[in-house]
């Protein structure tokens, strides 16, 4: 009996996502339990962020309801958006992740089936209950756009991934962290699976051949350990990497640890990574919880990076960064401290469709 073929083997790869897009997908937000108490601003925010994205490219925006899309057409007429780029798409969802639940698309040079979906699961990060309208989302997706829905399994069940725990560059590299993908006890994706077992179906279902390592992710992140949020490929040899100079911070010795994890590190093409420091901001607190307000959350669009600020002096900093590795976009940043409230900003919102 011939043994299923991995997506890998049928020549797909999950592409970097500076690669042309077709598109961006995103959730209009709907539920208020994701910013207690200060959801007003919210819509705004998103309304700011498809107006960007619409001027370099077609946006698809999941709204579950014809109440929710007339409000969403409301706030993107009055922020000025592109609605002939404005795809409305009429699915149920719980939350509005839509890095982590949305659909991630496979490429191949191949004339048959050249862009597919790899469908993994969705479990809310292992921690919350509200999840199964979200796990539909790659199904309905592939429906919607006529795209084959390839199934990625591992050890007999189907594989756990979110989009925000992993990084490609395109060329046969993929980041991650310990703490998300191999965590047992706290929030257990495949505690099935061990290490090599998870990296043969990381190779197997998005084409890359070296999976590197971080150990932590930034104080706050609910999803424990998202990659995200601290570590971003940016061209195909070159990643950006948050660092915090307050050694009383609790990022602090996380942070340096993956530094020098990653400084003797070698890519698939056997040239060495290059590591540029992104600061991060001051501490962002509100009632009590530390939030996990982190600049490495940018979204790379057509011609464009959108990168959240924080009203934080180290804001210019990171922008001037983030334009110097992208010469050829223009790099923006949104007001993201409502938005951080969630426990995402723009990377987490956002998922992007390939050319």
């Amino acid at each position: 009996m011939n043994a299923v073929k991995t997506l890998a083997e049928r020549g797909y790869r999950h592409p970097a996502e500076w690669s042309p897009h077709a598109a961006t997908w995103i959730v209009w937000p709907h539920n208020t339990s994701d910013w207690p108490g200060r959801f007003a601003p919210i819509p705004w925010v998103y309304g700011e962020l498809v107006r960007k994205l619409s001027l370099h490219e077609d946006v698809h925006i999941l709204a579950d309801s014809e109440r929710r899309e007339s409000g969403a057409r409301r706030i993107l007429e009055r922020n000025g958006v592109n609605l002939g780029a404005i795809h409305f798409h009429r699915f149920a969802t719980d939350r509005g992740w839509t890095r982590d639940a949305g659909p991630i698309f496979v490429k191949r040079d191949s004339k048959k089936d050249p862009l597919a979906i790899a469908r993994f699961r969705f479990n809310a990060w292992a921690r919350y209950p509200n999840w199964k309208k979200d796990n539909l989302i790659p199904e309905l997706a592939a429906k919607e756009l006529g795209l084959p829905l390839l199934p990625v399994e591992a050890g007999g069940k189907p594989l756990v991934l979110e989009g925000g725990s992993i990084d490609v560059n395109g060329a046969g590299d993929l980041l991650t962290t310990e703490e998300c993908l191999l965590d047992r006890e706290v929030q257990p994706r495949n505690p099935h699976l061990s290490r090599a077992e998870l990296e043969n179906a990381l190779r197997g279902a998005l084409g890359v051949t070296n999976i590197i390592w971080l150990g932590k992710g930034v104080a706050g992140d609910d999803t424990h350990g998202h990659v995200d949020d601290l570590c971003r490929f940016v061209n195909p040899n070159t990643a950006v990497l948050v660092q915090e100079t307050n050694s009383a911070d609790a990022n602090y010795m996380p942070l340096q640890e993956n530094r020098e994890r990653m400084q003797n590190v070698r890519l698939a093409n056997g040239s060495k990574l290059e590591i540029v420091g992104l600061p991060m901001p001051s501490p962002l607190i509100f009632e009590g919880q530390r939030l996990p307000a982190s600049y490495a959350n940018f979204y790379i669009a057509n011609n464009l990076v959108v990168m959240p600020t924080f009203n934080d002096p180290n804001d210019r900093v990171a922008l001037g960064v983030l334009g110097e590795l992208f010469p050829d976009r223009v790099v923006t940043g949104i007001h993201a401290v409502d938005l951080i409230w969630g426990l995402g900003a723009f990377h987490c919102l956002t998922h992007e469709q390939p050319a």
